[in-house]
């Protein structure tokens, strides 16, 4: 405490700011031996350098729940403030990366030290994100009716979860590839180019990790040179790893959002141990912290700084609990005065903790307090089914004990006491069960319909706080219902999907808790099979999953679907690119030779379907799904198979799909195009005109047909579907860049340029427009603003293997031989087998010889 000085004054000044209280606290945790191993190896670390090989820069404390994991983190972090350290503890109710980061310039502020830049980014951030959710909500295309087309709210879903547009964990990263977004986040992305001014604002929203991160390590250097060591914790890495560990990976192990101070110290703590697979090269590094169930002399020590110090009731005790730290505070909170007051907490904790509560009332509360996975004052008013100054009172009491921990303004019970809790009212009282669960559910549902507002089932699934009450809903309506509520949570289940695999993780783990919480075989089973899906294969495996356990899963592909036509053409749809297409690319023209991106053949019919095994061992349950959902299912894996330009899978999805819902136009406008993409564009065509006359409004139906329709040699045909399309939809970037390809085909040079002119104004970020336009004049003899077209294509995608070829071409009709030669180079360099590319530079090379 730094009670040393110069003279006595120094002293009493000094012991005049301490309390008679925090010495108390600290007596308490001098004499606490729990944990004291781990502790002494957190504190050591502290007196060793960060450039002895002894140091540790990671400590990960993991075990079983109840085991006390929280308790050492706050025990740490104490022991961290005791040396100076600037410190922040986060838990589960931060729900991604910048939430983490609000929390950290909280708690440094608090300590004196803020974290400014940081702040005003995260600000910025805010308000950007919430710009960026109402963009994307707006981009639907209506159709007459006022609705948005099947077609486009797929693809709007799509978009959305694409873009990272979700509350709490969003997959922000995969943005960064346009070949993984659909025409629906395509159509987004646009939308937000044009709403922010600046690309900086953009990335913000999509990629906020990347943008913030390397302001944190930029303010935790300043930070640095005030106080020896900080110390970042993270509680609960069972819920927050999900996201938090590959950034924490990338933060701790790579240059990618720049050095860190040496003096950081991060602490991990979960149920499970690290992921030997992200970790294992970091072992020297880091501290694996397993936590078992308290030793005998920590027990002894626990119960003792309770005041439970008489041998037979220790012993006891120590017998009944097995040394669990939440079991034997319990105990402990009772103040047994001998062995047969300390009653059996693996038989019911209710009877160990309320045995010694004489008001009825209070114990019927906490046995209510239960029933809810989460409690605030509302929610327990309905469950213990009394009037709501009564149910105030009650629940003040509840909110003290110590296994309600706190998060925010709720509590939860702790999963050890909770769980004989509830069994305990189940085994006593069936129906009280029933009537308790069905009470919770109708409110949840209640409250839930009063937040909807009128939405749609999409923009919900945005709303965190409607997703909670939803999720609860179905968790009180599966412990009342068991089985008969699975059709319920498996139909929401599809829509979460959609919007990635957190919102997807939610879902299941209601699946998981109610089957576990009510024991219920076939809802466990469900629980199990969806978890082990989502683990293996995302969200893809889960709508696997769901086929498979309804009696739906295909096991064969549908006649034809994997016939093969022609020649594979690029892995591309309308709202994609192949290679340096920008933000909504397509094929761009290498100077007269398309880019073909085809398949493996050996890979392409191999189709991402469950084994054939897992499949038939699956018995399907007593759960039927209507046939527009399962067919909903199969558009939803054809464009998770598309993201991956799996597209030979994507149209096999379909053609399942095709069969419950045949004149589903959106379903029919997407096979159409993974087909042309394929290059079955016969088979396209098909599909697509019959898409157009059951839509006439899809913009997407009619673009698509004109692409296939030029492939196939017609471009009258192509550039009739390619107007209809733009008449639709004026601003279609797509559709404009296609049109200019249909009016090079009929020798229209004016009309080329005049549509491409118009494709880089209504998408001026986009690459592949750029390069397209920059091929219009180098055929119309305008080399020199050819050039300036290709600078601002590479300058958009440095990767743009086409552009640099044609920007040599350009070059080399100007007489800039070196120029030529260099980007022909380059352009060789990034595509290898780049034969257009190759047979100019061999122009260049025999001018240069000439």
């Amino acid at each position: 405490m730094g009670w040393t000085g110069r003279g006595g004054e120094d002293v009493r000044v000094a012991r005049a700011r301490v309390s008679l209280q925090e010495l108390v606290r600290l007596r308490t945790r001098a004499g606490l031996v729990a944990r004291s191993a781990e502790r002494e190896v957190f504190r050591a670390n502290f007196t060793t350098a960060p450039e002895d090989g002894r140091h540790r820069f990671l400590f990960h404390v993991h075990g079983t729940a109840g085991v006390g994991k929280t308790r050492l983190v706050k025990e740490f972090e104490h022991l961290a403030r005791e040396q100076g350290a600037l410190t922040a503890y986060v838990d589960e109710s931060a729900g991604g990366v910048p939430e983490v980061l609000e929390a950290m310039c909280r708690q440094f502020a608090a300590q004196g030290h803020r974290l400014k830049d940081l702040e005003r980014l995260l600000t910025s951030h805010r308000e950007r994100r919430h710009e960026a959710e109402t963009a994307a909500l707006a981009a639907l295309e209506p159709v007459p009716d006022g609705g948005p087309s099947a077609g486009g709210m797929a693809l709007a879903r799509a978009g959305l979860a694409g873009l990272g547009l979700v509350p709490g964990v969003a997959p922000f990263a995969a943005v960064l590839d346009p070949a993984q977004l659909a025409h629906g986040a395509d159509r987004l992305r646009s939308t937000l180019s044009a709403r922010f001014r600046s690309h900086e604002d953009v990335t913000l929203v999509l990629d906020p990790a990347g943008v913030l991160t390397p302001v944190l390590t930029d303010e935790l250097n300043a930070a640095a040179s005030d106080v020896p060591w900080i110390v970042l914790f993270f509680d609960t890495y069972e819920r927050t790893g999900p996201f938090l560990d590959a950034w924490l990976h990338d933060l701790l192990t790579t240059d990618r959002h720049g050095a860190l101070p040496a003096t950081v110290v991060v602490v991990t703590a979960g149920q499970r141990p690290a992921d030997p697979a992200r970790w294992g090269t970091f072992a020297d590094f880091m501290t694996s912290l397993p936590l078992q169930p308290f030793t005998e002399a920590e027990a002894r020590g626990l119960l003792a700084e309770r005041g439970v110090t008489a041998e037979p009731v220790v012993a006891e005790a120590l017998r009944l609990t097995g040394g669990l730290p939440v079991l034997l505070s319990t105990v402990a909170g009772t103040r047994p005065a001998g062995p047969e007051d300390v009653t059996d907490p693996s038989a019911t904790a209710v009877e160990r903790f309320l045995k010694w509560e004489p008001d009825p009332a209070r114990r019927a509360a906490a046995l209510a307090g239960a029933l809810p996975r989460l409690l605030d004052a509302d929610v327990f008013a309905v469950a213990a089914d009394c009037d709501p100054e009564r149910a105030d009172l009650l629940y003040g009491w509840v909110a003290t004990l110590p296994f309600a921990d706190r998060l925010g303004g709720r509590i939860r019970y702790h999963d050890v006491v909770r769980a004989p809790m509830l069994r305990l009212q189940r085994g006593r009282s069936p129906q009280g069960w029933l009537a308790g669960h069905r009470r919770l559910a109708d409110a949840f549902r209640r409250w839930r319909e009063a937040a909807e507002g009128g939405r749609d089932a999409g923009t919900l699934l945005l709303d965190d706080g409607w997703c909670e009450l939803r999720l609860a809903e179905l968790y009180h309506r599966l412990c009342a219902s068991g089985h008969a509520a699975v059709p319920d949570a498996l139909r929401d289940l599809v829509d979460a999907c959609d919007q990635g695999e957190a919102l997807a993780g939610r879902w299941i783990r209601v699946l998981e808790d109610a089957g576990r919480d009510a024991e219920v075989p076939g809802v466990i089973a469900w629980g199990g099979r969806l978890a082990r899906a989502l683990s293996s294969g995302g969200t893809q495996a889960v709508l696997e999953a769901l086929l498979a356990g309804t009696g739906h899963a295909p096991l064969t592909a549908p006649a034809g679907a994997l016939h093969r036509g022609g020649d594979l053409g690029p892995a591309t749809t309308p709202g994609t690119a192949v290679q340096g297409g920008g933000a909504w690319g397509g094929t761009p023209d290498l100077g007269g030779q398309p880019v073909t991106a085809g398949l493996d053949p050996e890979d392409e019919g191999a189709l991402d379907w469950m084994l054939e095994e897992q499949a038939r061992e699956m018995t399907p349950a007593d759960v039927t799904l209507p046939p527009a959902l399962v067919a909903r299912i199969h558009r939803d894996r054809a464009l998770a198979h598309a993201a991956r330009a799996e597209h030979a899978a994507a149209v096999t999805a379909l053609s399942w799909a095709l069969t419950l819902t045949p004149d589903d136009a959106g379903t029919l406008a997407l096979r159409g195009e993974y087909l042309r993409v394929l290059g079955r564009h016969q088979e396209a065509a098909a599909d697509l005109e019959r898409a157009a006359a059951l839509d006439p409004a899809d913009a997407y139906a009619h673009a698509s047909l004109g692409a296939a329709r030029l492939a196939l040699g017609h471009p009258q045909e192509a550039g009739t579907a390619l107007d209809r399309a733009l008449a639709l939809r004026p601003d279609y970037p797509w559709a404009l860049v296609r049109r200019a390809r249909v009016a090079r085909e009929l020798g229209d040079a004016e009309g080329r340029l005049a549509a491409l002119d118009r494709a880089v104004a209504v998408e001026p970020e986009s690459a592949w427009a750029h390069c397209e336009r920059g091929d219009a004049l180098r055929a119309a003899d305008r080399d020199r603003e050819a050039v300036e077209a290709y600078d601002r294509a590479l300058a958009l995608d440095p990767g743009y293997a086409s552009a640099y070829a044609s920007r040599g071409v350009a070059h080399h009709r100007l007489g800039h031989l070196d120029q030529a030669l260099a980007d022909l180079d380059r352009a060789l360099e990034l595509n290898p087998s780049y034969a257009w590319a190759r047979e100019r530079r061999e122009e260049v090379v025999q001018d240069l010889d000439g």
